[in-house]
Protein backbone atom coordinates (compact mmCIF):
# COMPACT_ATOMS: atom_id res chain seq x y z
CA UNK A 1 0.00 0.00 0.00
CA UNK A 2 0.92 3.47 -0.63
CA UNK A 3 1.60 6.15 2.12
CA UNK A 4 2.74 9.96 2.41
CA UNK A 5 5.55 9.60 4.67
CA UNK A 6 6.08 13.35 5.21
CA UNK A 7 6.30 16.78 2.83
CA UNK A 8 8.57 19.88 2.86
CA UNK A 9 7.61 23.52 2.13
CA UNK A 10 10.61 25.43 -0.29
CA UNK A 11 10.85 28.16 -2.33
CA UNK A 12 11.59 28.36 -5.96
CA UNK A 13 13.40 31.25 -6.67
CA UNK A 14 15.33 31.53 -10.37
CA UNK A 15 17.91 33.78 -8.71
CA UNK A 16 19.37 30.80 -7.08
CA UNK A 17 20.86 30.35 -10.22
CA UNK A 18 20.66 33.47 -12.30
CA UNK A 19 22.10 35.50 -9.94
CA UNK A 20 24.16 33.34 -6.91
CA UNK A 21 26.61 36.20 -6.15
CA UNK A 22 24.08 38.94 -5.43
CA UNK A 23 22.75 37.56 -1.86
CA UNK A 24 24.71 37.80 1.13
CA UNK A 25 27.18 34.84 1.30
CA UNK A 26 25.95 33.82 4.90
CA UNK A 27 22.34 33.97 3.74
CA UNK A 28 23.15 32.29 0.20
CA UNK A 29 24.66 29.14 2.65
CA UNK A 30 21.68 29.06 4.52
CA UNK A 31 19.48 28.53 1.60
CA UNK A 32 21.87 26.12 0.13
CA UNK A 33 22.10 23.90 3.59
CA UNK A 34 18.15 24.00 3.77
CA UNK A 35 17.66 22.26 0.56
CA UNK A 36 20.72 19.71 1.05
CA UNK A 37 18.59 19.43 4.55
CA UNK A 38 15.43 18.41 2.84
CA UNK A 39 17.25 16.34 0.46
CA UNK A 40 18.83 14.13 3.43
CA UNK A 41 15.46 14.32 5.26
CA UNK A 42 13.75 12.28 2.14
CA UNK A 43 16.11 10.08 1.74
CA UNK A 44 15.83 9.33 5.35
CA UNK A 45 12.13 8.82 4.96
CA UNK A 46 12.77 6.30 2.45
CA UNK A 47 10.73 8.11 -0.17
CA UNK A 48 10.59 7.08 -3.55
CA UNK A 49 8.13 9.54 -5.35
CA UNK A 50 7.82 13.29 -4.49
CA UNK A 51 4.57 15.28 -5.70
CA UNK A 52 5.60 18.64 -5.87
CA UNK A 53 2.99 21.07 -6.74
CA UNK A 54 3.89 24.68 -8.39
CA UNK A 55 2.97 27.36 -9.84
CA UNK A 56 3.25 28.74 -14.00
CA UNK A 57 4.81 31.99 -14.47
CA UNK A 58 3.26 33.13 -18.12
CA UNK A 59 5.98 30.69 -19.12
CA UNK A 60 4.23 27.47 -19.57
CA UNK A 61 0.50 29.03 -20.26
CA UNK A 62 -0.30 32.27 -20.80
CA UNK A 63 -4.04 34.12 -22.06
CA UNK A 64 -5.16 31.43 -24.31
CA UNK A 65 -5.24 29.16 -21.42
CA UNK A 66 -4.83 29.08 -17.54
CA UNK A 67 -6.23 25.48 -16.07
CA UNK A 68 -6.94 26.04 -12.63
CA UNK A 69 -5.39 22.28 -11.79
CA UNK A 70 -3.09 20.44 -14.53
CA UNK A 71 -1.23 16.91 -13.51
CA UNK A 72 1.72 15.88 -15.59
CA UNK A 73 0.83 11.70 -16.48
CA UNK A 74 3.87 10.84 -19.06
CA UNK A 75 6.92 12.60 -20.24
CA UNK A 76 8.09 15.00 -17.87
CA UNK A 77 11.84 17.58 -18.27
CA UNK A 78 12.79 20.68 -17.98
CA UNK A 79 13.13 23.82 -16.36
CA UNK A 80 12.09 25.36 -19.89
CA UNK A 81 14.08 28.21 -18.91
CA UNK A 82 17.81 28.63 -19.46
CA UNK A 83 19.72 29.11 -16.00
CA UNK A 84 23.17 28.52 -15.17
CA UNK A 85 23.44 25.44 -13.15
CA UNK A 86 20.00 24.17 -13.92
CA UNK A 87 20.13 22.05 -17.01
CA UNK A 88 17.22 21.04 -18.64
CA UNK A 89 16.87 16.89 -18.61
CA UNK A 90 14.32 14.52 -17.97
CA UNK A 91 12.59 14.09 -14.44
CA UNK A 92 11.27 10.36 -14.37
CA UNK A 93 7.35 10.11 -13.58
CA UNK A 94 5.56 7.44 -11.27
CA UNK A 95 3.02 7.30 -14.27
CA UNK A 96 1.46 4.78 -12.55
CA UNK A 97 0.05 6.74 -9.67
CA UNK A 98 -0.07 9.77 -11.35
CA UNK A 99 -2.75 8.13 -13.67
CA UNK A 100 -4.58 6.83 -10.36
CA UNK A 101 -4.98 10.37 -9.38
CA UNK A 102 -5.82 11.86 -12.51
CA UNK A 103 -8.56 9.10 -13.11
CA UNK A 104 -9.77 9.13 -9.16
CA UNK A 105 -9.95 13.00 -8.96
CA UNK A 106 -11.92 13.33 -11.98
CA UNK A 107 -14.71 10.38 -10.28
CA UNK A 108 -14.36 12.66 -7.25
CA UNK A 109 -15.05 16.21 -8.86
CA UNK A 110 -11.70 17.10 -9.86
CA UNK A 111 -11.18 18.72 -13.41
CA UNK A 112 -7.91 18.28 -13.85
CA UNK A 113 -5.80 19.66 -17.05
CA UNK A 114 -3.44 16.52 -18.26
CA UNK A 115 -0.56 16.64 -19.94
CA UNK A 116 1.01 13.75 -21.28
CA UNK A 117 4.20 15.28 -22.31
CA UNK A 118 4.97 18.30 -20.07
CA UNK A 119 7.84 20.53 -19.93
CA UNK A 120 8.27 22.22 -16.45
CA UNK A 121 9.69 25.71 -15.21
CA UNK A 122 11.46 26.45 -12.26
CA UNK A 123 8.38 25.89 -9.51
CA UNK A 124 8.98 22.21 -10.41
CA UNK A 125 12.56 22.21 -11.29
CA UNK A 126 14.38 23.76 -8.53
CA UNK A 127 12.89 21.56 -5.91
CA UNK A 128 13.36 18.59 -8.31
CA UNK A 129 16.87 19.59 -9.23
CA UNK A 130 18.03 20.32 -4.93
CA UNK A 131 15.69 17.85 -3.46
CA UNK A 132 15.15 14.90 -5.10
CA UNK A 133 17.42 14.45 -8.08
CA UNK A 134 20.20 13.98 -5.04
CA UNK A 135 18.48 10.82 -4.24
CA UNK A 136 18.82 8.13 -6.94
CA UNK A 137 15.94 6.59 -8.07
CA UNK A 138 12.98 8.43 -7.07
CA UNK A 139 10.42 9.25 -9.15
CA UNK A 140 8.37 12.91 -9.33
CA UNK A 141 4.65 13.70 -9.92
CA UNK A 142 4.26 17.47 -11.15
CA UNK A 143 1.14 19.01 -10.15
CA UNK A 144 0.40 22.79 -11.25
CA UNK A 145 -1.64 25.19 -9.70
CA UNK A 146 -2.58 28.49 -11.29
CA UNK A 147 -1.68 30.19 -7.89
CA UNK A 148 -0.56 33.60 -9.60
CA UNK A 149 -2.73 34.84 -12.48
CA UNK A 150 -6.56 35.57 -11.78
CA UNK A 151 -8.31 34.15 -12.15
CA UNK A 152 -6.72 31.71 -9.88
CA UNK A 153 -7.65 29.04 -7.64
CA UNK A 154 -9.16 29.92 -4.27
CA UNK A 155 -7.09 29.05 -1.25
CA UNK A 156 -10.18 26.29 -0.35
CA UNK A 157 -9.97 24.77 -3.26
CA UNK A 158 -6.35 24.29 -3.19
CA UNK A 159 -7.06 22.43 0.25
CA UNK A 160 -9.68 20.25 -0.89
CA UNK A 161 -7.47 19.49 -4.15
CA UNK A 162 -4.48 18.77 -1.74
CA UNK A 163 -6.78 16.71 0.83
CA UNK A 164 -7.68 14.33 -2.12
CA UNK A 165 -4.60 13.89 -3.38
CA UNK A 166 -3.47 12.67 0.34
CA UNK A 167 -6.63 10.48 0.37
CA UNK A 168 -6.09 9.02 -3.10
CA UNK A 169 -2.44 8.09 -2.63
CA UNK A 170 -3.20 6.51 0.79
CA UNK A 171 -6.19 4.39 -1.11
CA UNK A 172 -3.47 3.30 -3.87
CA UNK A 173 -2.74 -0.40 -3.89
CA UNK A 174 0.82 0.41 -5.57
CA UNK A 175 3.59 0.67 -3.61
CA UNK A 176 5.11 3.43 -2.78
CA UNK A 177 6.31 6.11 -0.16
CA UNK A 178 5.53 9.58 -1.30
CA UNK A 179 6.74 13.19 0.19
CA UNK A 180 4.60 16.37 -1.16
CA UNK A 181 6.49 19.15 -1.59
CA UNK A 182 4.76 22.54 -1.68
CA UNK A 183 6.65 25.29 -3.88
CA UNK A 184 6.41 28.89 -3.70
CA UNK A 185 5.97 32.25 -1.94
CA UNK A 186 6.60 33.54 0.66
CA UNK A 187 6.55 37.51 0.62
CA UNK A 188 7.80 38.62 -2.76
CA UNK A 189 6.56 41.66 -5.25
CA UNK A 190 6.99 40.44 -8.95
CA UNK A 191 7.57 42.39 -11.72
CA UNK A 192 5.97 45.83 -9.73
CA UNK A 193 7.63 49.05 -8.26
CA UNK A 194 8.06 46.93 -5.10
CA UNK A 195 9.91 44.63 -6.94
CA UNK A 196 12.95 44.01 -3.92
CA UNK A 197 10.39 44.29 -1.00
CA UNK A 198 10.28 41.33 1.30
CA UNK A 199 8.29 41.03 4.74
CA UNK A 200 9.96 39.26 7.51
CA UNK A 201 7.10 39.50 9.67
CA UNK A 202 4.36 38.52 7.59
CA UNK A 203 6.55 35.40 5.91
CA UNK A 204 7.59 34.41 9.87
CA UNK A 205 3.58 34.63 10.47
CA UNK A 206 2.71 32.21 7.68
CA UNK A 207 5.18 29.55 8.65
CA UNK A 208 4.02 29.69 12.18
CA UNK A 209 0.64 28.60 10.47
CA UNK A 210 1.99 26.28 8.37
CA UNK A 211 4.09 24.28 11.34
CA UNK A 212 1.40 24.20 13.63
CA UNK A 213 -1.26 23.00 10.79
CA UNK A 214 -3.85 25.61 11.05
CA UNK A 215 -5.15 25.40 7.46
CA UNK A 216 -8.76 26.59 8.53
CA UNK A 217 -6.27 29.88 9.32
CA UNK A 218 -4.80 29.74 6.07
CA UNK A 219 -7.73 29.50 4.11
CA UNK A 220 -9.47 32.49 5.48
CA UNK A 221 -6.43 34.37 4.24
CA UNK A 222 -8.08 37.13 1.80
CA UNK A 223 -6.43 38.06 -1.61
CA UNK A 224 -6.36 41.87 -0.55
CA UNK A 225 -4.39 40.75 2.40
CA UNK A 226 -1.93 38.79 0.75
CA UNK A 227 -1.70 40.92 -1.99
CA UNK A 228 -0.45 44.15 1.01
CA UNK A 229 1.60 42.26 3.12
CA UNK A 230 2.95 39.92 0.89
CA UNK A 231 2.85 40.65 -3.35
CA UNK A 232 1.59 38.98 -5.81
CA UNK A 233 4.31 36.18 -5.56
CA UNK A 234 2.60 35.51 -1.79
CA UNK A 235 -0.53 34.42 -3.60
CA UNK A 236 1.68 30.69 -4.43
CA UNK A 237 1.15 29.89 -1.00
CA UNK A 238 -2.12 27.95 -2.25
CA UNK A 239 0.74 25.51 -3.49
CA UNK A 240 1.99 25.28 0.01
CA UNK A 241 -1.90 24.54 1.67
CA UNK A 242 -2.59 21.93 -0.83
CA UNK A 243 0.70 20.51 0.14
CA UNK A 244 0.11 20.73 3.99
CA UNK A 245 -3.57 19.34 3.42
CA UNK A 246 -2.36 16.20 1.10
CA UNK A 247 0.17 15.73 4.48
CA UNK A 248 -2.56 16.18 6.84
CA UNK A 249 0.02 17.51 8.97
CA UNK A 250 -0.90 18.99 12.15
CA UNK A 251 2.51 19.80 13.13
CA UNK A 252 5.77 20.94 11.75
CA UNK A 253 9.13 22.78 11.93
CA UNK A 254 10.47 25.83 10.19
CA UNK A 255 13.92 24.70 8.78
CA UNK A 256 15.44 28.33 7.89
CA UNK A 257 14.05 31.58 7.13
CA UNK A 258 16.16 34.34 5.09
CA UNK A 259 14.96 37.80 4.20
CA UNK A 260 16.70 38.28 0.81
CA UNK A 261 16.02 41.83 -0.94
CA UNK A 262 18.44 40.92 -3.45
CA UNK A 263 16.83 37.91 -4.89
CA UNK A 264 13.34 39.60 -4.37
CA UNK A 265 12.16 37.14 -2.33
CA UNK A 266 11.00 35.54 1.63
CA UNK A 267 13.03 31.93 1.91
CA UNK A 268 10.92 29.75 4.05
CA UNK A 269 11.69 26.33 4.42
CA UNK A 270 9.86 23.76 6.41
CA UNK A 271 8.75 20.35 7.11
CA UNK A 272 5.41 19.11 7.28
CA UNK A 273 5.30 15.56 9.38
CA UNK A 274 2.76 12.90 8.47
CA UNK A 275 0.46 11.42 11.26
Amino acid sequence: MAEVVGGFLVPHDPFIFMKPDAAPAAQRDTVRHAFEQIAQRIAELRATTAVIIGSDHYILFGPGCLPSMLIGIGDVDGPLERMPGLPRETIENDQPLASHLFETGRSEGFDWAVAKALTVDHAIAIPYHLCVKPNSGMKTIPIYLNSGIEPTISLRRARALGAFIGRAVRNWTGDARVVVIGSGGLSHWVGSAQMGRVNPEFDRSLLAQFTSGDLEALVRLDDDYLLENGGNGSLEIRNLVCALAAVSSQRGRTIAYEAIPEWICGFGFAELYAP
